[in-house]
């Protein structure tokens, strides 16, 4: 992974949550989420990071999970079908996608996070309407 391909992740999440304040970005402490090019975005869009400290059983659990999940899911399974890194990226953006479009969570009532998220802040507008 390099600056590039995270950006490219970054201006995706940005874009699909039409660039919404706050957004917490949860990520470990790997090279490529502490270049500047990233922390200037990140700030430039007022993304919160979310990285948890080294060495403890809080060390960004959430990014773990999914980073293991992405692993078990699409290098692991998908592997033989690759012909070079072209194919390993559309695959990722694939399952990004997948994941957080269409993927259903049963915590949240079966739906995808997508729709859930897009539930919640339309409920959240509509509370401070007054009657």
């Amino acid at each position: 992974m390099n600056t590039d391909m995270v950006m490219a992740a970054l201006n995706q999440a940005i874009a699909d949550r039409n660039n919404s304040k706050d957004m917490i970005h949860h990520s470990d402490r790997g090279v490529q989420y502490l270049s500047i090019r990233y922390t200037e975005r990140m700030t430039d869009c007022d993304v919160i990071a979310s990285v948890g400290t080294t060495g403890d059983s809080y060390d960004n659990a959430l990014a773990e999970t999914v980073n293991g999940l992405y692993k078990a899911e699409v290098i692991h399974y998908l592997k033989q079908n690759w012909t070079g890194v072209n194919d390993v990226e559309l695959a990722t953006l694939e399952w990004v996608d997948w994941f957080n479009k269409t993927r259903l969570h049963s915590t949240i009532g079966y739906v995808s996070p997508f729709e859930f998220e897009k539930w919640y802040y339309d409920n959240l507008t509509l509370s401070g309407i007054a009657a």
